[in-house]
């Protein structure tokens, strides 16, 4: 059966954060199709990885009989991490746009499994091709045309790391206008936020079920 690597990055619990709402209608639509399968679950507000030191970037680059005791240590913890990233068949990734960008706790989770020669830029990477679902929140509304698209550097981002560096195949799923019911000055935008909600847990619960049966085939 299939396994799911799910990581989390929200500081709010479900209750209060949309990408947590979004990834878990997906893993839930995901073990039903998969009730025998396997999730690898990181909640990386609650548990952060470190954030990538010098050891751990001159050991991905060395053989490692020469790492030093350092390099050897901040090295295991990135082979987790790696090792986690390479047994996926699909990953899941509930990132929220904090000012402008992703949480510093999805990109250390990144600065670790970034390694090239093994997981990016290379034609012999276990990682390329897999599909990756992303759930990029955001509390107002960043798409083309809107006053605020110079500022989307979420997908830009992620899409440059994810598809580019690599080679995942990525989607993505983008509930926007979050913050609505909470700022009186965006009420009227609340019906635009309930609708934006409703479509992705739906596009979630959807892509879900359809990855599931892809990879099943």
């Amino acid at each position: 059966m299939a396994t799911l690597l799910h990581l989390d990055s929200s500081v709010f619990p479900i209750d209060a954060s949309t990408s947590r709402a979004v990834t878990e209608t997906f893993r839930k639509a995901w073990e039903e199709q998969h009730p025998d399968g396997t999730v690898i679950y990181r909640d990386l507000n609650i548990d952060p990885v470190p954030h990538i030191s010098a050891d751990a970037h001159t050991a991905g680059f060395a053989d490692p009989a020469t790492h030093t005791p350092g390099q050897a240590a901040a090295f295991a913890e990135r082979e987790k991490l790696i090792a986690e990233l390479e047994q996926a068949d699909a990953i899941l990734i509930g990132a929220p746009m904090y000012n402008f960008s992703i949480p510093s706790t999805l990109k250390a989770w990144l600065d670790n499994v970034v390694l090239i020669g093994r997981t990016a830029m290379t034609e012999d990477s276990k990682v390329k091709g897999t599909p990756v679902t992303v759930v990029a929140s955001r509390g107002g509304s960043y798409a083309p045309g809107t006053p605020r698209e110079p500022f989307e550097y979420v997908q830009n981002y992620l899409n440059a790391v994810l598809a580019d560096a690599l080679g995942l195949d990525v989607d993505f799923i983008v509930p926007e206008l979050t913050m609505a019911p909470h700022n009186p000055a965006m009420s009227e935008l609340i019906p635009l936020s309930e609708a934006s909600r409703a479509q992705a847990l739906d596009d979630a619960a959807t892509k879900a079920k359809t990855l599931a049966e892809r990879l099943a085939a």
